[in-house]
């Protein structure tokens, strides 16, 4: 007998990163909640990708740093397809260019932890009762965190503390069969990455890697894919940095 589809919330699925994993995990037969905070019509384009390529999507619009949008974002998954077995944490916002810690204002630094921190913290806390035993949760960090780079300090702030949370809440399900690790990747050619950076700047970037190329959102939804998915089974309170080996 074939076993029930399983299905997957992707939060900031809308476009790059998020809307390649919600695309790649829909061709492994996962329904996928497509959720957005803004740009209703780029997150209905890729369920209708999805559903033209023989899947199952469904957007659902959601602020994740708000707890009570986030409830509303499980009950209507449970409604629309019956149960939730995969959580991808992947909205976030990232400063607009360096920023140092001194020149951060607090409207920037709440801003950063608001999305990236407490987003992340909001899923988790309901995903601890409602996701599926068996389940996977992947949160996505950055490299930037490594990196440790001048200029990037409030925000590899709040991916650091992503990926703590991740570590020790993959400890906390023990006897629930359910994972828990962050993936990290390095620069990524997505518009988010790309906005307001000068040509020079991202041909250096380019080439900090030892495979001299940026990372494609591809790249990244592959790893998830794995993680998520039967051969990932053993991988657990891990954070895997996917960067090209630039750190």
């Amino acid at each position: 007998m074939p076993q029930p589809a399983r299905t997957a919330i992707v939060t900031g699925a809308s476009r790059g990163i998020g809307a390649a994993i919600a695309r790649r995990l829909a061709a492994e037969g996962i329904q996928v909640v497509v959720n957005y905070a803004s740009r209703p019509e780029a997150a209905e384009q890729v369920v209708q990708d999805i559903r033209l390529a023989g899947g199952q999507a469904y957007p659902i619009l959601a602020d994740i740093s708000d707890p009570v949008a986030v409830a509303v974002l499980f009950d209507q998954t449970e409604m629309e397809f019956g149960g939730i077995d995969i959580l991808i944490n992947n909205a976030g916002v990232i400063q607009p260019g360096l920023v140092s810690l001194a020149d951060t204002d607090m409207a920037l630094y709440d801003r950063l932890f608001a999305i990236n921190t407490r987003g992340t913290f909001n899923t988790l806390k309901l995903a601890a009762t409602r996701l599926n035993s068996g389940g996977r949760i992947v949160n996505l960090s950055s490299s930037v965190v490594s990196l440790s780079l001048p200029g990037y300090a409030i925000y590899a702030a709040s991916k650091a503390a992503v990926e703590t949370m991740s570590a020790i809440f993959a400890r906390e399900l023990r006897g629930r069969n359910i994972s828990v690790n962050c993936v990290a990747p390095g620069p990524t050619a997505t518009n988010l990455f790309l906005d307001g950076k000068p040509p020079e700047l991202v041909e250096r970037l380019t080439k900090q890697a030892p495979l001299e190329r940026l990372g494609n959102p591809e790249d990244i939804a592959n790893l998830v894919a794995f993680l998520v998915g039967p051969e990932g089974a053993w991988v657990n309170g891990q954070t895997l940095r996917v960067n090209g080996g630039i750190v």
